[in-house]
């Protein structure tokens, strides 16, 4: 089941929006406020967002400009706004879709899934990764190493993936930490040291050093 975070502050829009979204079969999380709405962004990592910009606490160009400094999470704008400098600095800022409001249900559900389609095909640029016996299958979210299916967390997963998708580069720990905990989690490296033991253990059981530690910068995939 896909999960969907509704970032809006006025209650009867999200209600309808929660109808409309769990009838087309999503998990619905809301969130009133833009800070809270980046706090739950990091926790749950949800497949879309729909994002307000007339925000009580923070402007959402401002939560969509912080959202993209560590996450690719497709966004779509649903705002009353209809000037042309907020739609296009909207889209600048990364933003994948703008609909205005008062909108149609209907043309909303679609233009989130294809916003998620594009998604998926950027994820699909490189589908299956090979090297020393792990094999990452992006596409369907499976790993195995020497042909058996390995179990992951889903933190294990999004650490992985990170590093498949920079293979042979230094994904540095700044950007792991922001990618997967949110920018609040930038000073803890702690998080990826025990993280990165639990996943070695499961993908490099004969400790070939598949993942290379570069001291106090990051973290590397080989390509062998």
């Amino acid at each position: 089941m896909l999960t969907a975070l509704i970032i809006d502050d006025e209650p009867a829009i999200r209600r309808l929006l929660r109808l409309a979204l769990e009838g087309d079969g999503y998990r619905v999380l809301e969130s009133d406020h833009g800070r809270h709405g980046l706090l739950e962004a990091a926790r749950a990592r949800p497949d879309v967002i729909v994002l307000d910009l007339g925000l009580p606490d923070l402007d959402g160009l401002d939560v969509l400009k912080n959202l993209r400094e560590w996450s690719q999470i497709p966004v779509l704008i649903l705002s009353v706004r209809d000037d042309e400098k907020d739609k296009v600095r909207a889209l600048d800022l990364g933003a994948d879709d703008f609909v205005n409001k008062p909108f149609g249900t209907a043309e909303l559900l679609a233009r989130l899934r294809a916003v998620q389609r594009r998604a998926a095909e950027h994820d699909a640029e490189t589908p299956l990764f090979h090297s020393n016996g792990l094999e990452v299958d992006l596409a369907n979210r499976r790993v195995r190493v020497g042909g058996d299916e390995v179990k992951l967390t889903a933190t294990e997963y999004h650490l992985l993936r990170l590093l498949v998708r920079h293979a042979g580069k230094i994904v540095t720990q700044k950007q792991l930490l922001r990618e997967v905990w949110g920018p609040q989690a930038e000073a803890q490296s702690q998080y990826l040291r025990v993280h990165f033991t639990h996943l070695r253990k499961k993908i490099d059981p004969d400790g070939t050093g598949l993942i290379e530690t570069e001291a106090r910068v990051g973290y590397r995939l080989l390509v062998r």
